[in-house]
């Protein structure tokens, strides 16, 4: 038989025998002997794309204003050197968004830059974050007027994506925008995730019943100025307080602890506090400097910004003081209650309680009807013990629209005296030196100010014009008032507020309750250090920690509870004035716990003055240092990462040798001596703050 037949042989085999097993299997089928079993061909879903701009974006936390779908952060459509974008996330640095993928995704693509609407300014980096591997990918840094940068990132495996955007100079006109954010999933939807949850752990120690004396150790107050220092001290009451050394003209009240007077010609006086109770006795050492300078330490108190803003009143002011001294804070060396914008006549307001006549007929500054009594206002603080503050700007307006004291100044300086303030926040806003023309004709300021409040001059001179007329008018008043600059860090202020005669200086824009915010303020004050002093600190902003909002409205700090750590750690490490911006009639334990540290609170109120500087970098991981007057050093170290990871303080960056005493300051334990270096785990967002001090 030959192949050609063959293969037809064995074909028609095949067929037969297919035939007859056929007809076999359904016999048998039939039969119910045999089961047949059908097996469905997999359908291969296609990959589905979502925009990131369509995922719940009120998560995204971010260091000015609010985050934006398909526009940018001041609400522009999204431009990137001179390219628009229909679709995409609009944001600030420092920003973090979070998005859960379950291990789904397929990649990541975007055009990113810095949005178009702030012209040739800004400077920033994109970053990608993948779960517990860190940065999987981030752009050169980039500037305003700059081309995008694509990015097209496989995301294989990766349960949890960050979208981080870290500033890369000042933190000002940061708008960052994700154009074109999409994620390709294989299967399921992307959503918007949070920052990770943290167990609110209270580290502070309790107060012991017995004494305990928390206040500064220097004071400084000019010639004939109304004194007034309460003896801060915990331990349980009643207690009796007592002062040695006294200069002429003060006295102490025995119960109160409050030493009032004046003191009446320039010089240094060596005085010794003491507090006794049932069960104990303490005494510190105070040294009162009568000269030239006031705000020999940074400032403690509470502003009303961060929680009321413009929902603020009298009645609010009098119970954040009455807080203030139930709570116990007074006791740790809190001291001033701060109204910020607010209290004067609002031009634009339709609410009466805003409305009324801006100036007496003398020219003299009125409040508003929420502030009927500034006078009894202040003596109420006053007779607590505590001091009082309030705003104004060097502008017509303030920031609010409110009476401002442009070509006012000498009148406001002598009203604010006159009505007992103790401290004066001087804010930018409606200012611009174009407006000096106009002085002596103020008809003129409504039209102009309005074009004007934007103006950002770069000449060092008219940058300080306002703040020396103000500080003149201070000078010529029988009153201490501690003047705070609140001019954003503009023509780096920070090196000129001890010459135009500030007590403190802000150095950036206004602080938010997110890691990206106080981030990135707190982290970017290195190499300010060598222009801070007594007398003259840096100043990062207020505290946001407890319950703020901006007012009316209320909620708890975004922060986590590491993050609030490191707020509170870093401020104090960097000298900074300590304003409380939650509403205090609100406080948890946790929250009353960061505020009450005393050894914690030392390092910013030591009388040496030093703002801490970067040491050591690695990373995310940072440590600073900050010289204390006893010769110890208080060190943080910091981790800006997002897992845990050990952080090592070496003696060589700290300028130390040989043995060291080592305690945590937050947990006010020894850890014992150490050789050479010392390192603890630092978790995510966290701090260890410790004191390091030669072995005796």
């Amino acid at each position: 038989m030959n192949n050609h037949k063959l293969n037809r042989y064995k074909s028609h085999n095949m067929k037969q025998q297919l035939i007859h097993f056929t007809i076999l299997a359904v016999g048998l089928w039939f039969a119910g002997l045999v089961e047949v079993v059908s097996q469905p061909v997999p359908v291969v879903q296609p990959s589905k794309i979502y925009f990131v701009s369509a995922l719940d974006i009120s998560q995204v936390q971010q260091g000015w204003g609010e985050p934006h779908a398909d526009r940018s952060v001041a609400g522009n459509r999204l431009s990137i050197g001179g390219q628009m974008f229909t679709n995409g996330l609009g944001t600030h640095a420092d920003s973090e968004f979070v998005i859960n993928l379950g291990g789904n995704a397929e990649s990541f693509s975007a055009s990113v830059g810095i949005d178009d609407e702030v012209s040739k300014h800004g400077s920033v980096v994109f970053k990608l974050l993948g779960d517990a591997d860190g940065v999987l990918w981030h752009s050169k840094e980039l500037h305003g007027g700059d081309a995008s940068q694509s990015v097209n990132l496989s995301l294989a495996g990766v349960k949890q994506l960050t979208l981080f955007v870290d500033s890369g100079g000042n933190h000002e006109f940061d708008h960052a925008d994700w154009s074109d954010a999409q994620i390709t999933m294989t299967t399921g939807k992307p959503t918007a995730g949070s920052i990770l949850k943290e167990e609110a752990i209270v580290l502070t120690p309790k107060s012991s019943p017995k004494p305990r004396i928390n206040s500064a150790k220097v004071f400084g107050v000019r010639p004939g100025a109304p004194f007034l220092y309460t003896i801060a001290a915990t331990g349980d009451r009643p207690m009796a307080f007592a002062a040695e050394g006294l200069p002429k003209g003060l006295q102490l009240d025995e119960k109160t602890g409050r030493i009032t007077g004046s003191v009446p010609e320039k010089g240094e006086h060596a005085v010794t506090l003491r507090a006794k109770n049932a069960l104990g006795k303490a005494e510190r050492k105070l040294k009162i400097i009568c000269g030239a300078q006031i705000g020999l330490t940074p400032a403690m108190g509470w502003n009303s910004w961060n929680c009321f803003a413009s929902a603020v009143t009298a009645d609010k002011v009098k119970s954040a003081a009455d807080a203030m001294v139930v709570s116990g804070l007074i006791n740790h060396g809190w001291t001033y209650i701060n109204i910020d914008d607010y209290w004067q006549v609002n031009r634009n307001a339709k609410d009466q309680t805003l409305q009324g006549p801006h100036r007496d007929a003398t020219g003299k500054i009125l409040s508003n009807p929420r502030f009927p009594d500034m006078k009894g206002l202040t003596d109420y603080v006053h007779g607590k013990g505590l001091k009082i503050g309030l705003y104004s700007s060097p502008g017509p307006w303030t920031c609010g629209d409110c009476v401002a004291s442009f070509d006012y100044e000498l009148l406001d300086a002598q009203q604010y005296a006159t009505w007992g303030f103790d401290y004066l926040k001087y804010d930018w806003c409606s200012y611009a030196p174009e407006m000096e023309s106009l002085r002596g004709n103020p008809s003129k300021f409504p039209a102009a100010a309005k074009s004007w409040s934007s103006s950002k001059p770069n000449e060092l001179e008219k940058l300080q014009k306002p703040y020396r007329i103000m500080r003149a008018a201070l000078d010529q008043q029988n009153r201490d008032i501690l003047y705070s600059f609140c001019q954003y860090g503009m023509g780096d202020s920070w090196e000129w507020v001890a010459e135009v005669g500030g007590n403190s200086g802000r150095t950036t824009i206004d602080i938010t309750d997110t890691w990206s915010s106080m981030a990135g303020i707190g982290f970017k004050q290195n190499g300010h250090e060598k222009f801070a002093g007594p007398g003259h600190f840096n100043d990062p902003d207020m505290l946001v920690v407890g319950k703020v909002g901006w007012g009316p409205n209320l909620h708890p700090t975004r922060l986590t509870p590491n993050e609030q750590y490191t707020h509170i750690s870093l401020w104090c490490l960097l000298a900074s004035p300590l304003l409380i911006g939650c509403d205090m009639t609100q406080m948890d334990e946790f929250t009353l716990g960061l505020l009450t540290n005393d050894e914690v609170l030392e390092v910013d109120q030591d009388p040496l003055g030093r703002q801490a500087a970067r040491v050591a970098q690695n990373g995310e991981v940072e440590v600073w240092s900050k010289d204390m007057e006893d010769g110890s050093k208080a060190v943080g170290l910091f981790n800006r990462g997002y897992s845990a990871a050990p952080i090592t303080a070496a003696w060589a960056d700290l300028g130390l040798s040989g043995h060291q005493k080592v305690r945590d300051l937050w947990r006010q334990k020894e850890l014992g001596r150490f050789s050479g270096s010392f390192t603890a785990n630092v978790p995510r967002h966290g701090v260890i703050l410790v004191r390091i001090s030669p072995e005796k």
